[in-house]
């Protein structure tokens, strides 16, 4: 009687490691990046939450504010999240929110801002992160 061998040879061994390894190489690099976008979205909607105290400014005062305080806001340093450390209204009521730390290297100590516009009576807006790698943007602010 023959003995049948099962198993696997050592070429369909290297075949599924190759594979594997070709997998990761891709699955790893879309990981991060879809890491980091989750990381500027949480800038984006800590930013996004003074937009109505920025144009209620300009309905009300015919301006747009300088500070959080002139928004009605509360102060920078308290408007805070895991990866951010402050969102702060400025000159012309860009909102800006400053990325800490704790976010990814690539988008440590970076700020994403919106910028108003006044069309007689409404509000436009416009994200802006100029040093930052569109890639690693929310939807609303790629170019």
């Amino acid at each position: 009687m023959k003995k049948i061998q099962q198993g696997f040879t050592l070429i369909e061994l290297m075949i599924v490691v190759a594979i594997i390894g070709i997998l990761a190489a891709i699955a790893i690099p879309q990981y991060q990046d879809y890491t980091i976008r989750t990381q500027m979205s949480e800038a984006m909607n800590l930013a996004g939450g003074l937009k109505s105290a920025v144009a209620e400014t300009l309905a009300n005062n015919g301006a747009f504010p300088t500070t959080n305080a002139e928004a009605g806001a509360a102060a920078s340093n308290t408007i805070l999240g895991k990866y951010v450390t402050g969102v702060e209204v400025r000159a012309g009521g860009v909102i800006v929110a400053t990325m800490g730390n704790d976010a990814h290297t690539n988008v440590a100590g970076q700020e994403l801002s919106l910028i108003p516009t006044d069309n007689g009576g409404s509000v436009s807006w416009e994200c802006s992160a100029a040093a930052t790698d569109p890639r690693y943007l929310p939807t609303a602010c790629r170019p």
